[in-house]
């Protein structure tokens, strides 16, 4: 992959739905997290909420990075049969999101 040192980035920025408890969000990462058991092209997986100052969020409130080493590797775990039973449990409690995906260039 030229330029990207042989990695691809999933980004998932989320603003969960009002009445969405901390219980709930915190069962959802983990959940995202137990991926790496189950998916082997998916090498890593970072999370994290807003702590901007300059308050250019729109709203949405954490963001999760998963790291695959192939294109091929990024498309086989958004249609492995793990991916989409989270996915479908996940995405009735956001309001908001936005996935972006791309390979780092220097």
């Amino acid at each position: 992959m030229e330029g990207g040192k042989g990695v691809v980035k999933h980004i998932v920025l989320a603003k969960f739905k009002e009445g969405t408890t901390e219980e709930e969000i915190e069962k959802h990462i983990k959940n995202y997290a137990d991926l790496l058991n189950h998916i082997e092209h998916m090498k890593s997986f970072e999370w994290g909420t807003d702590v901007s100052i300059e308050n250019l969020h729109q709203g949405f409130t954490h963001i999760f990075e998963a790291t695959f080493e192939t294109l091929e590797g990024r498309s086989a775990y958004v249609a492995h049969p793990a991916h989409v039973k989270f996915g479908t449990a996940l995405f009735p409690t956001l309001e908001k999101v936005i996935v972006f995906d791309y390979v780092p260039k220097a």
